[in-house]
Formats: C-alpha cells, sequence, structure tokens
C-alpha cells in the first residue's frame, strides 16, 4: 500500500453491473450465492438507512453478526459509513462476556444481534444496567420472542427492534421501528419495499390470512451464482419469494408464522413452530427451544421439541411434563409438542439462525414416539423425556 501511487482512481462502472456476491447462512440446506449489482448498497442505506435506522455521526455501532454476512454488512460497514459513524469490530467469536466488554468500552449506542444471542446475554447477565449506554437494540435472522423483548426492556430500559431482511435484498425491508413497535410481529415495510402475502397458487390472500410473504425493492439480487434453477423459482419478476409464511394484521403489523420448510400440518392444520417455541421460551427455565415436525406411531406428524434449559433448569422427567402441561395452556391441543428433548445446544448457522432442517433429517433417522396415555379421561401423547446433555 506505501508504495501504490496515490492518484485516485475510480473504476469505470455502471449501477446495474455486478458487484459482489453473498452467501446465505444454509438455515434451510446448503448456501447459496446471491448475486449483486453496484447500486444495491447505496439503495440499502438509502431505505432502511436513513429512512428508519436514522443513526448519526455521533453513534457508536456493534453488530454480533461479522460483515461476510448480509446482517453485518448493512450494521457494520453500509450504514455506518454512510453517515460517518463509528463501528466496533471485532475478530474474536461473539459471547456474552466480549459483546458486554464491547458495550462497556467503547460505549456502544446502537446494538444490532440475533434472538439467540439477546437470549444469552439475558441469561448470562454480563454487565451492569448502568454501564450500558445503548440508545437502540436491532434484531433479525429469526422473529424476536415476545419474551426476550419484554426481558430485555425490563433489563436495560431500551426496545428491540425486530425486523426481516435477507441475503437476497442484503437489506432490513419489513421492521418495527421508533414510534411503530408491536410485540411479537416484524413491524410494518421499510420505505421503498413492497410486500404481498400469496397462498399456494400464488394469488394474494386476505388480510388475516396466512401466505407467504415476496417482497420488491430496489436491492433485490439478480440471481443465484451458477444455480439457474433455485434463480427461476425464487425471482419472480419484480418480486423475490421470501420463504416465510406471514399474516398481516389488522393494523398493517406482519405476524411471522415460520419458514415455509418449517411449517408442519399437523390434523390437516398448519402449526407454526414459532409459536410453540414462543410458549416454550415463556418458561423461566427454558432458554432455547427449536420445534420440528416429528412422526408418531402410526406416522402421523405431530410436534416435537427441542429444549436447552437456563442452568437453573434439570433435564429431567418431570421438567419435561412441566414444559408441556406449560404449552398446553398458551396452545390448542393439537400445537404443542408431544415429546421434549433436552441437549446442551441447537444447530445453528454462524449468524445464529436454528437450522430446523436438520432436526428434521433426524426424524428420518430416528423410530423412537410417544406412546398414547390416558390423563383425566382425555386421550393424550406421553412426552418423551429424552436427556442428550453430550449431544455437540
Amino acid at each position: 500500500l506505501q508504495a501504490a501511487a496515490a492518484t485516485d482512481y475510480t473504476a469505470p462502472t455502471v449501477n446495474d453491473e455486478i458487484c459482489f456476491w453473498l452467501y446465505t447462512s444454509g438455515s434451510t440446506g446448503t448456501p447459496k450465492a446471491a448475486v449483486h449489482v453496484h447500486a444495491t448498497l447505496g439503495f440499502t442505506a438509502a431505505c432502511y438507512g436513513a429512512q428508519v435506522l436514522r443513526l448519526t455521526e455521533g453513534d457508536i455501532v456493534h453488530s454480533v453478526s461479522k460483515m461476510f454476512f448480509a446482517y453485518g454488512l448493512g450494521n457494520s460497514m453500509v450504514h455506518p459509513l454512510s453517515v460517518g459513524a463509528t463501528t466496533v469490530l471485532a475478530s474474536e467469536r461473539p459471547t456474552p462476556n466480549s459483546v458486554a466488554n464491547h458495550l462497556r468500552t467503547h460505549g456502544v449506542t446502537v446494538l444490532f444481534a440475533v434472538p439467540t444471542f439477546y437470549a444469552a446475554f439475558l441469561a448470562a447477565d454480563p454487565i451492569e444496567r448502568e454501564a450500558v449506554k445503548l440508545r437502540c437494540c436491532l434484531s433479525a435472522g429469526e422473529a424476536l420472542p415476545v419474551s426476550i423483548g419484554q426481558s430485555w426492556r425490563e433489563r436495560f430500559a431500551v426496545d428491540i427492534f425486530d425486523g426481516l431482511g435477507s441475503t437476497e435484498m442484503v437489506s432490513t425491508f419489513l421492521t418495527n421501528r421508533p414510534g411503530a413497535i408491536r410485540p411479537g410481529t416484524s413491524g410494518k415495510p421499510v420505505p421503498g419495499f413492497a410486500l404481498r402475502l400469496v397462498d399456494e397458487a400464488g394469488a394474494v390472500v386476505a388480510q388475516g390470512e396466512m401466505g407467504e410473504l415476496q417482497v420488491r425493492g430496489p436491492t433485490t439480487a439478480i440471481m443465484y451464482w451458477n444455480d439457474r434453477e433455485r434463480s427461476r423459482s425464487t425471482f419472480l419478476g419484480e418480486w423475490l419469494r421470501s420463504g416465510d409464511k406471514y399474516m398481516q394484521d389488522a393494523d398493517g403489523y406482519y405476524v411471522y408464522c415460520g419458514r415455509r420448510d418449517d411449517m408442519m400440518k399437523v390434523g390437516g392444520i398448519y402449526v407454526s413452530p414459532f409459536e410453540v417455541e414462543g410458549a416454550l421460551l415463556n418458561h423461566p427455565d427454558v432458554l432455547e427451544a427449536a420445534v420440528a415436525a416429528w412422526p408418531d406411531e402410526d406416522g402421523l406428524i405431530r410436534p416435537k421439541a427441542f429444549v436447552v434449559l437456563k442452568p437453573s433448569g434439570k433435564p429431567n422427567e418431570a421438567m419435561a411434563l412441566a414444559l408441556r402441561e406449560h404449552c398446553r395452556k398458551q396452545l390448542a391441543t393439537f400445537k404443542y409438542p408431544r415429546w421434549i428433548e433436552f441437549r446442551t445446544e441447537l444447530p445453528k448457522t454462524a449468524t445464529g439462525k436454528i437450522r430446523r432442517f436438520k432436526l428434521r433429517e433426524e426424524a428420518a433417522r430416528d423410530d423412537r414416539t410417544g406412546a398414547p396415555a390416558i390423563d383425566g379421561g382425555d386421550i393424550v401423547d406421553d412426552v418423551a423425556a429424552t436427556s442428550n446433555q453430550d449431544v455437540a
């Protein structure tokens, strides 16, 4: 660098030329390379950055996700650079203690993370409230459970604004924001983006009905590199298939139901794994939870829960029965998990997304099922309280 010529040089490019590839995190399978053009990052800053995030030159930001992911690229480079804010970068693997040290040492004002990290941070409790200078916290990657957002607000007196983005859009396009936050939702569309919910035939569904979310906006990738088949099924003209199932409430907020591949039909009715996971996460002894479709002894699909407990919880049959009963009080009978398996960790991507397809793959290799039992005159399924504390 010292020997290089000092002459300024700008490459002769145009907006629509290919600029960079970003790989998806692999939460639904093999990562795919989304191809973006030169104009993409400018639109990201102009839409989400300028109109929703609204960083200032005085902000100090830190992102748990690294810059080689779309979420981290915007958090640590695009948005701070667009306004002259300061970014705190870290090479180490993020832990509650390491992030607490950055918050304390650098006076971070804006924190970007994912739900699993916020939950781990709350459980570790690594920093005193008085040392935190946060004015804003953002979450993406997966829908933020209500219980985590509430606990964070109580602990640090600052909201977590949950939103949705994707590698294909390289931007958050749906989010809660100051003055418009509704816990348990992903918020409303970011200016510059249009959303629609469609059924399996591609027809737009009525408000209040569940459909697959499609998005249109100026930051959409042009294709998946060397993957024509998946490009054709994902990029539908101006619209991008997100793969997420949502409902829109009466006030225009979007409510997450689950990934298209993660949804399960129980007795002919769709069940959202996120709804069941939310019920489990409301229990004071649960740190993390993932729910996947699992066949019973008759081959019928039922929800199975994989649970990571806090230190206060004991992975035994009594705890499994308590969690099942906890869910039964909050959910319809066909939704509560018939089996609960305790683990020390869940399979995740490098960005902290739970890889539920890895759990579903286990169902094809595992013949463990729940045995029917009679409880108080009602036929229910026993919880198979298996403890896999040595699972890596």
